[in-house]
């Protein structure tokens, strides 16, 4: 796992090789969390191009992994972030080929002999793993980017003051002194209503992120002329997606269990390989207990494994989580974490995260993985598991509120929605959870007044499209709150990039995949994990996993009122019933209460009237409103002040370090 970086500037002379390699060592050391192992750049001063590179070294801790890496014939350079699992099959291949002489073991060289063998888009299409690169053809001068199927790995991109920027991260794009910083206010409402700005847009104007699943092409002609990047996929998820359900797997229950648990066993195995020590995230859920539990399986030693636990009711799963490694026989290890630690990582998050980023869940994200670097250099996951088997709450129970509310007249329905948002959440908490014991196991959710909220909110909507697209929401109308702001389209409303699945659920779990895993899920895990130099891998992220799921009849993962079922059945053959099932839980921090109260003199000097509009982003009415709501419990906005605040301390942190940025500039 690694950092990459770099830039092409058409209008240098040749005679500007340090003048590019200042600029590339630069941009490259802003990313050396990423890569503390070791560092490197090439340069062709001829064509304007360099090479950045930080290295985490993970396989072939050798010098004959370092990169920038050439071919073996020259003719292509690499910068590589991420990891090829299938590398040493690929290396068998290669060598049926010819007469091939390795240099090391790295995947990274096995990656170049095979766009030598095989082209950029053929190889691509043989790679199963995890990965963002870019790739120098200096024989026809042309620039490749590319970003994994499901967008483990990021990769940011475009042109700015004349200069073609690239980068694992924004800060390091900024760090070049072409970069000019401008903010995009339609990015802003998407970051309000998703709490992530969605690819392919990013926080500043004329700057992308790439696709998953894509690669961009640049040839020199076109950089000429400053031309954007041409973009084409080498595999499409919608096009799974509409197979899987064109061609089901039989109706053989336990057939599924089988292929399922062998088709993750070998998912896991490939991606238990690495040279450095090895551990995995563990919550106790369903998720996260499988892949332990096939780790366990697969090892001769105790598998380390790491969860983070809260004193707070309601967001504490750690024991949970010990009860499942005692029974697999891990080599577990716990921090119960204080309300000071954690609050203690939010100054943080705007560095950390350096696009702003408002999943609250980040926190502990950052937490745990600060936790797992103790002991481990690569951690393994269990995210994605929902998206692919049906585990949101909303896939089970987004249709069924559909249909009933649908039978009620829309005037009963407004009628219903007025009642419950006038009734306090902290009031209807108290009444649920007193009536908790005797509520179906199904329905003791935590927070369950701001629950009944979001349900209420729903009464007045007009089909099931409007009704998920309000369930993944948070600001309604995010334009009027964003001062010039329009919001763009995206995956969620641009029905032309909607697969044709005939079932509601299967849409809903489609886009989920499309826009929240990589957009949210997979970019709090990346800053969270490679801010401590921490490789993080994904098992159900292996695309061959994912076309699997995808050809699984929808009664396999969703079965009374549960989701999940098939990959339950898988779990059970390891860890027992009995220690899994409860309701699903959120790896969350309880926001809500801590802006009341030690978050408050932070969040009120970021939400000031004057201070909002004298920066021009905001109304801030609206705002304020919700604000003094929070205050006083009339509601929990925690969700929608949260992605304001994260973005206003952002903000406050660029301008803070653009300031240095510059005076360090003109005093050199």
């Amino acid at each position: 796992m690694c950092g990459i970086t770099g830039l092409i500037d058409p209008n240098l002379q040749s005679d500007s090789a340090l003048a590019l390699q200042n600029d590339v060592t630069c941009m490259a050391d802003c990313l050396a969390h990423r890569g503390p192992d070791d560092s490197g750049v090439w340069v062709d001063a001829a064509v304007g191009v360099a090479l950045g590179h930080r290295r985490l070294s993970i396989l072939d801790l050798s010098p004959l992994g370092h990169q920038p890496m050439y071919s073996a014939s020259g003719r292509y350079v690499i910068v590589f972030n991420g990891e090829i699992y299938n590398y040493l099959e690929l290396r068998h291949e290669l060598e049926q080929l010819g007469n091939v002489t390795w240099r090391g073991h790295s995947d990274t060289e096995i990656m170049l002999a095979a766009f030598e063998a095989w082209g950029v888009k053929a190889a691509l299409q043989r790679f199963i793993g995890m990965f963002a690169f870019a790739l120098w053809d200096r024989r026809e001068r042309t620039l490749f980017l590319a970003r994994d199927r499901l967008g483990e790995k990021p990769l940011y991109y475009g042109w700015s003051g004349g200069v073609f920027l690239f980068g694992s991260e924004l800060k390091a794009l900024r760090a070049h002194p072409a970069f000019t910083a401008t903010i995009n206010r339609d990015a802003l409402t998407l970051l309000l209503r998703h709490n992530y700005i969605p690819a392919p847009y990013s926080i500043y104007q004329g700057i992308a992120k790439l696709p998953p699943a894509a690669f961009a092409t640049l040839t020199w002609p076109a950089l000429a002329r400053h031309a954007d990047p041409a973009i084409e996929s080498y595999w499409s998820f919608r096009e799974v997606a509409e197979a899987g359900i064109a061609y089901p797997l039989p109706a053989d229950e336990t057939a599924a269990i089988g292929e399922l648990d062998t088709l993750l066993r070998d998912a896991v195995a490939r991606q238990m390989v690495a040279d450095v020590p090895l551990g995995a995230f563990l919550s106790g859920g369903v998720d996260s207990s499988t892949i332990v539990a096939l780790m366990q399986a697969q090892s001769s030693r105790p598998v380390k494994t790491f969860t983070i636990g809260f004193h707070e009711a309601g967001y504490n799963e750690a024991e949970y989580a010990h009860a499942v490694a005692r029974h697999l026989g891990t080599d577990h290890t716990e921090l119960y974490v204080t309300p000071q630690q954690a609050q203690a990582v939010i100054p943080r998050l705007p560095q950390l995260y350096d696009e702003p980023f408002a999943d609250s869940s980040q926190i502990p994200t950052v937490l745990i993985s600060q936790l797992a670097r103790t002991q481990v250099t690569v951690s393994l996951s269990g995210d994605a598991g929902d998206e692919l088997f049906g585990g949101y709450n909303r896939y089970f129970l987004a249709e069924r509120i559909w249909n009933s509310l649908s039978r009620l007249p829309p005037s009963l329905r407004a009628g219903m929605a007025r009642l419950l948002l006038s009734i306090p959440t902290p009031w209807l908490d108290r009444v649920l959870n007193t009536l908790r014991p005797v509520l179906p196991q199904s329905l003791r959710y935590p927070q369950p007044g701001d629950k009944l909220h979001k349900l209420a909110e729903l009464f007045t909507l007009q089909n099931a499209e409007h009704l998920y697209r309000q369930l993944v929401s948070h600001w309604d109308q995010p334009e009027t709150l964003v001062i010039g702001g329009q919001e763009p389209a995206t995956a969620l409303t641009d029905t032309g990039q909607w697969a044709n699945l005939p079932d509601f659920t299967q849409r809903m779990m489609y886009l989920d995949t499309l826009t929240y895993l990589p957009d949210d899920i997979l970019v709090k895990v990346d800053r969270a994990t490679m801010s401590v130099s921490l490789e993080s891998r994904v098992p159900f992220l292996d695309h061959r996993v994912v076309e699997w799921a995808w050809r699984v009849p929808l009664n396999l993962k969703i079965r009374n009122g549960e989701g999940k079922w098939l990959l339950r059945q898988v779990l059970y053959r390891y860890v027992p019933k009995e220690l899994i099932e409860r309701p699903k839980q959120g790896f969350g921090v309880p926001i809500d209460h801590w802006l009341r109260g030690p978050l408050r003199e932070w969040a009120e000097a970021l939400l000031d009237e004057s201070r909002l509009r004298q920066e021009g982003f905001f109304n801030p009415q609206p705002i304020r409103t919700k604000w003094t709501e929070h205050l006083v419990g009339t509601r929990n906005w925690q969700y929608y002040l949260w992605d304001v605040l994260m973005f206003q301390a952002w903000l406050e942190n660029y301008q803070t370090n653009h300031a240095l940025f510059l005076r360090n500039n003109h005093e050199h």
